[in-house]
C-alpha cells in the first residue's frame, strides 16, 4: 500500500508536471525560436479562412487575393524589387545621358567662345580697312553658330 500511495502522490504528479513543462515551456520556446514573420504572415490567410467558415461568412474574392499575396509574399517582394531596380536603372541611364549632354554643351560653348576671340578687335580707322567689292549677304550678319545653343 505504501508504494501505491507514493506512486500516486509523488511519481505520477511529478511525471505529469514534467510533461506539462516540456510541452508548455520547452517546446513552446523552441517553436518561438523557429517562428519568423514570414511564417506568421503566411498563416494569416489560413486564419481568415477558418474564421470565415466557422461563422458562415461568404468571403469576397478580394480578400482571397490578399490572402494569396500574403501567402506568396516572397515571390511578390522579388517581383516588386525587380520593378524598382529596372526603374532605378532607367533613372541612372537618364542622369548619365544628361551629364554627357551637359559636358558636350559646355565643350561646344567653350570652343565657340574661343572662335569669337573678343580680345583682338579690328581698328576702327577707315584707312586700314578694305572696302568690300560686293554687298554683304544677309546670312553673314547673324551670330556665330555654336552647336547645341539657340541664340535668343
Amino acid at each position: 500500500m505504501r508504494d501505491w500511495w507514493r506512486k500516486w502522490t509523488y511519481e505520477i504528479p511529478l511525471a505529469i508536471s514534467e510533461a506539462v513543462w516540456e510541452v508548455l515551456v520547452v517546446q513552446f520556446a523552441s517553436l518561438l525560436e523557429r517562428l519568423t514573420i514570414r511564417k506568421i504572415v503566411a498563416f494569416i490567410p489560413i486564419l481568415i479562412l477558418i474564421l470565415a467558415y466557422a461563422h458562415h461568412i461568404p468571403l469576397p474574392p478580394e480578400l482571397m487575393l490578399v490572402g494569396d499575396v500574403l501567402a506568396y509574399l516572397d515571390v511578390f517582394s522579388v517581383i516588386l524589387l525587380i520593378g524598382i531596380l529596372s526603374r532605378a536603372a532607367t533613372i541612372v541611364f537618364f542622369v548619365k545621358q544628361a551629364a554627357e549632354r551637359t559636358i558636350e554643351l559646355a565643350r561646344n560653348l567653350y570652343a565657340g567662345l574661343l572662335r569669337l576671340d573678343f580680345r583682338h578687335r579690328r581698328k576702327h580707322s577707315a584707312s586700314g580697312r578694305k572696302r568690300p567689292i560686293k554687298a554683304a549677304k544677309s546670312n553673314d550678319d547673324g551670330y556665330a553658330g555654336i552647336h547645341g545653343v539657340a541664340w535668343a
